[in-house]
Parts: structure tokens; C-alpha cells; sequence
């Protein structure tokens, strides 16, 4: 299934739910977790991941900031409804409620659901996603922590399952596509959590400084773990941009339509579990070499050190840092580490 082609042109919205008012959304052209480069020396300050430089931003139009008065939903309306239920949006818990109904309808529409889906939202809030949903999916699995909002979403007509509790650690059925706002707290565990699920694709959003990491190539700062685990699972897109004024609260940064579409590793590896604490370990100490990030966790992978030593002495990359590599390249030190410990 491909990627719907990103034009730098403004969302046309349906007439149905059009405004006069500018989208609050702008598509970007392709930003591609890729990182094909082949296996063999590290070049360090050329990225190989994503087309960006230092933020991916840099290659996407501006955003056209518009007035509250100019959404979808007034602010007012939206407090006036969580008080109503007894409900303050909570800082800690990285609770920004999307006012903007364009926004909604476009973050659906990328998803791309048919009406066999079973769809899973995560932070469903007031419901501005999940009453679209509705109308599309066969089912939707609602996973929201507050109790009070948890039973209002329950009054939406549809076949809808609420699942009340923290999305990182409750029990989640069979789904087969995801859309969420994502409460930006939980953007990091919940997105390791998917990473290691069955699922067709998922249209999530975030905070831009994390989309940014999601898909970030080697040799930038945003690169990191996530970026690595995230590349070797799915094909990893930022598709849309959204203002901080489409929230409320209103964030201190602007959002991001991630698509996620899973695969197979795209390059063979000896030993997955063995690759990702590869990763981890290196990462955990990023400013370290590879070589000292590995000995500073060497329990992770041997019983003793001298074990350990051992497989170390088969390892490429050594002397490079984790930023350095391509996710190939941490896939042929795993899998010497996996050689020399025999």
C-alpha cells in the first residue's frame, strides 16, 4: 500500500464541515524514515534516514496561524464541556484537546479506514476523532484513563468499546489500523508499545520535536533509538504539520501527522532481541564510543566479562558513536556480537 503523495498545497476541505477560515494544517512534501545506505564504513555527519537537516521542518511551508474564533470549536466551548464533566486539562498529563474539525476530518481521511476495520484510538478525550471514526470503521476501541471522559464517550452512538486505563499498560485487543491525538506524555512508551504489535497502519500525532526523532536519519541530532527501532519495524512518514493553535490548551509547540505503515526488517538480522539491546545500550550512552557504551551494560549480553570481551573483540564500529550509524550498521554489530559469543 503506498503513501499518499504530499503536494504543497493547503487541504480542500469538504463542503459539508468548510469554513472560512484557513486549515489549520499544512501537507509537507515526503519525509521518509529510509535509511538505505550500504553496510560498510559510517559516515558520520551525512544523515541517511529521513530528507532532513536539522529539523525536518525546514522543508515544509509555514503554517497559517488563524483565531480561536476561526476553529472548528471555540475554546470556550470545549472548557465549558470538560467542566461540565468535572474535568480540567491536565498539564502532567500532556492533555491538549484538538478544537479544529479540518484537522479531524484530515487526520481520518489519512488513515485511510474501510468498514471492516477495528480501528484503536488512544486519548480519545472529547471525542472530536472518535465520532469520525465512527462513521467509517466497523468498530473503535477507545482507550481513555479519565473515568469522566471514559463514560461521555460512552454516549456516542456506534459500535464503540471503551477501554478505561493507561494505554501503555492495559490489555489491548486486535486492531487493525490506529489514529490518536497522543497525549504528549505518553508519545514515547506508547509508541515503543505499537512498534512491537500487529496492526495496517496508523495515522498518530504528535509533538513536533518527537516526530522530528521518529524519523530522523544518522549523523542528526534528533537521531536516536527511536528513530532506529521505529526505521527496522515501519515505514515511518510525517504527512501533515498542525498548528498549536488548533489545541486547547494551547501547546507551546507545534504537532504532527506521523503515518506508520509496519514490515519485515529490511535487512537480516541474526537475532532481533540481541539487536535491540544493541541499540539500547549504545544510545543509553550516546556520547560515549560504541565500544564503551557496550562495556558500561556488558551483563545485558554475556555472563561474565570475559565472555563478554570475547564478543566484543568480533565487533565493527568500535571506536564510532551511536549517532554515527546507519540501522544497517547496528545490525552487523549485533550480529557479530551474536558470532563471537558463539
Amino acid at each position: 500500500m503506498g503513501f499518499l503523495p504530499m503536494m504543497y498545497r493547503w487541504y480542500a476541505m469538504s463542503a459539508t464541515r468548510a469554513t472560512s477560515a484557513p486549515p489549520m494544517i499544512a501537507p509537507s512534501a515526503q519525509h521518509v524514515s529510509s535509511c538505505h545506505n550500504t553496510p560498510g564504513r559510517p559516515r558520520p555527519a551525512t544523515p541517511t534516514g529521513a530528507t532532513i537537516s536539522t529539523s525536518v521542518f525546514e522543508r515544509v511551508p509555514k503554517i497559517i496561524d488563524a483565531r480561536a474564533d476561526a476553529l472548528g470549536v471555540r475554546p470556550e466551548e470545549t472548557r465549558d464541556r470538560l467542566q461540565a464533566l468535572g474535568v480540567r486539562a491536565s498539564k502532567g498529563l500532556g492533555q491538549h484537546f484538538l478544537l479544529d474539525e479540518r484537522v479531524a476530518d484530515r487526520h481520518v481521511e489519512l488513515a485511510r479506514i474501510d468498514e471492516r476495520d477495528v480501528v484503536l484510538e488512544i486519548g480519545p478525550g472529547l471525542g472530536i476523532l472518535t465520532e469520525r471514526l465512527l462513521e467509517k470503521a466497523a468498530k473503535v476501541l477507545a482507550v481513555e484513563r479519565d473515568r469522566r471522559l471514559a463514560r461521555a464517550l460512552r454516549d456516542l452512538d456506534g459500535n464503540l468499546e471503551v477501554i478505561e486505563g493507561d494505554a501503555v499498560r492495559v490489555p489491548l485487543p486486535a486492531f487493525d489500523k490506529v489514529v490518536s491525538n497522543l497525549p504528549y506524555q505518553i508519545s514515547s512508551p506508547i509508541t515503543f508499545r505499537l512498534l512491537d504489535l500487529s496492526f495496517d497502519r496508523a495515522a498518530l500525532m504528535y509533538q513536533r520535536e518527537f516526530a522530528e526523532r521518529l524519523v530522523a536519519g544518522p549523523g542528526t541530532e534528533e537521531y536516536s533509538r527511536l528513530a532506529v527501532k521505529a526505521y527496522v519495524r515501519c515505514r515511518a512518514e510525517i504527512a501533515e504539520r498542525v498548528s498549536r493553535a488548533a489545541f486547547w490548551p494551547q501547546p507551546k509547540v507545534d504537532s504532527a501527522i506521523v503515518l506508520l505503515e509496519p514490515r519485515p526488517y529490511p535487512f537480516a538480522v541474526t537475532d532481533e532481541a540481541l539487536f535491540d539491546a544493541v541499540v539500547d545500550a549504545t544510545f543509553e550512552h550516546r556520547r560515549k564510543t560504541i565500544e564503551n557504551g557496550l562495556r558500561l551494560s556488558w551483563r545485558r549480553f554475556a555472563d561474565s566479562e570475559a565472555i563478554f570481551e570475547r564478543m566484543l573483540d568480533a565487533a565493527p564500529y568500535r571506536r564510532n558513536r551511536p549517532e554515527e550509524l546507519a540501522p544497517e550498521q547496528f545490525g552487523e554489530l549485533a550480529d557479530a556480537l551474536a558470532h563471537g559469543k558463539g
